[in-house]
């Protein structure tokens, strides 16, 4: 027997045995309103049994899946309002704090400053399958903070669970092929996030030959549900579009003939693990296994989208918001409102040289009202210590990445020896390491100030523009 399966049936057993010592019947809650959830919760958290807080977590989760929207906004207003912190034991602590400041003290204010719904959070997790319901709200209570923004202080409690519950520790690195079983493929297709797969044929070609790879973070109380995945393509040098990677017409290479790992698309799976980064871990593992798979493989470069170029783009084209461009520049950008430009020859041989200089200037150059650089992709991929390597004009034609970015896409490359050092200046600096191609582009200069504001996401590999976000993408910014 699975070890996992034997584990899921025994909690199952457990939570059964705990209803029946509590005569909760798994209808029981369904007629009741949120005063009997609140109680529910109460005496969940004062629960000492193992088997009766079981059926009170499963009770109280099997309730959540039922709620309305309206109700799901009700419960996160409750343990909002009357799941926070124990006031008058956190007055207590720090009035004995102030009068002593001892490690004792530090560590019952500590414990009296945390808010109680972050232990009835774990509790929940106790009924078997929590963890899932546990992200599914969360996913919720993300759309509902958009309009409650009071609900942030119930969502950083989530988010920080979820980073330890979530941590690379608990992750199993799976390779996704052909032979995987269906349920998984199929949620391939559905989370794709940068390159959309239509159907089972254009999987096929993405996962069946042998200069292909797909690997996925999976987490043990979630093991049909891939966390994050990475689309990899074995090639002999770094591609400057899409088209070359997934064309359905070219020639599979060996495996042992490849010298460039290619990674082309990254896709978060889960909406409700938004901000829980996984992408860093994941590439630097991936990079290990194709190292030990591959050795002449010495080459590991990304084909990445630039989600906001053209929101960007297009506020700058207005002189009033920055100097980023100058008058001629603007002037000549102006055939991008004719939607078809990019069919146009003599269009699109007059807008590349600005196009690309204006990249450059874009993730070397431009700036949040915070002082981050604009894009999120680069964000992620410089954070982890890439350096940016290639500006490519035209490299994905799909319609959304012409509305996203003009169709711009961009190499980054990860040097072993350098990773480190480029990490240390992105994160210490605020560096953005280039090669020497794309800063002679741009210029050094001084940072321009964009009033874009900086994602509340953990941003990576295409989730992160909030124009994506609208448009209801499932791109990698969860």
């Amino acid at each position: 027997m699975n070890g996992a399966t034997f584990f899921s049936d025994m909690l199952q057993a457990i939570t059964e045995r705990g209803r029946r010592i509590l005569s909760i019947g798994p209808r029981d809650h369904q007629a009741q309103g949120m005063g009997a959830i609140e109680a529910a919760c109460e005496t969940l958290l004062s629960s000492r049994g193992e088997a009766s807080g079981m059926a009170l977590a499963k009770g109280i989760l099997d309730r959540w899946e039922q709620f309305s929207p309206t109700q799901q906004r009700d419960f996160m207003t409750m343990l909002l309002s009357r799941f926070g912190p124990d006031t008058e034991r956190l007055e207590t602590a720090i009035d004995a704090y102030r009068a002593d400041p001892t490690p004792k003290a530090l560590l019952e204010l500590h414990a009296a400053a945390e808010p109680r719904r972050q232990e009835l959070i774990r509790r929940l997790n106790l009924a078997p399958k929590g963890i899932a319901t546990l992200v599914r709200m969360r996913e919720a209570l993300l759309r509902l903070k958009t309009g409650e923004p009071d609900l942030a202080a119930v969502d950083a409690d989530f988010a920080h669970l979820f980073t330890s519950w979530f941590n690379r520790g608990f992750l199993v690195l799976w390779p996704i092929s052909w032979s995987t079983p269906a349920d998984i493929l199929e949620k391939v297709i559905r989370y794709e996030a940068v390159h959309h797969i239509d159907g089972w044929d254009e999987l096929r070609r993405r996962l069946k030959p042998e200069d292909r790879r797909c690997f996925a973070f999976f987490h043990p109380q979630l093991v049909d549900e891939p966390l994050i995945f990475v689309e990899v393509a074995l090639m002999k040098e770094m591609p400057a579009n899409i088209a070359d990677v997934l064309r359905e017409d070219r020639a599979p290479l060996r495996a042992e003939e490849a010298t460039t790992a290619v990674f082309y698309s990254i896709s978060n799976c889960q909406e409700g693990l938004r901000g829980v980064s996984f992408g860093n871990f994941l590439i630097k593992q991936v990079v290990e296994d194709l190292r030990r798979e591959l050795p002449k493989l010495n080459s590991f470069v990304t084909l990445s989208p630039v989600p906001a170029f053209a929101d960007w783009l297009s506020r700058e084209r207005h002189p009033e918001v920055s100097d980023m461009l100058d008058t001629g520049e603007r002037e000549r950008l102006e055939v991008l409102d004719d939607p078809e430009w990019a069919e146009k020859q003599e269009i699109v041989a007059a807008v590349r040289p600005v196009m690309t200089v204006l990249a450059a200037r874009y993730f070397l150059r431009a700036r949040t009202a915070r002082g981050k650089i604009v894009d999120p992709v680069a964000r992620f991929h410089l954070g982890n210590g890439a350096r940016l390597e290639r500006i490519n004009f035209l490299a994905d034609r799909s319609p959304r990445a012409m509305r996203q970015a003009h169709g711009l896409m961009v190499n980054y490359l990860y040097k072993l020896e350098d990773i480190e050092a480029n990490h240390e200046a992105f994160a210490g600096r605020g560096e953005v390491v280039a090669a020497q191609p794309v800063r002679r582009l741009a210029p050094a200069g001084r940072a321009s100030r964009s009033l874009v504001p900086v994602s509340d996401v953990d941003a990576g590999e295409s989730l992160a523009s909030e124009r994506a976000r609208r448009e209801g993408s499932k791109e990698f910014s969860r």
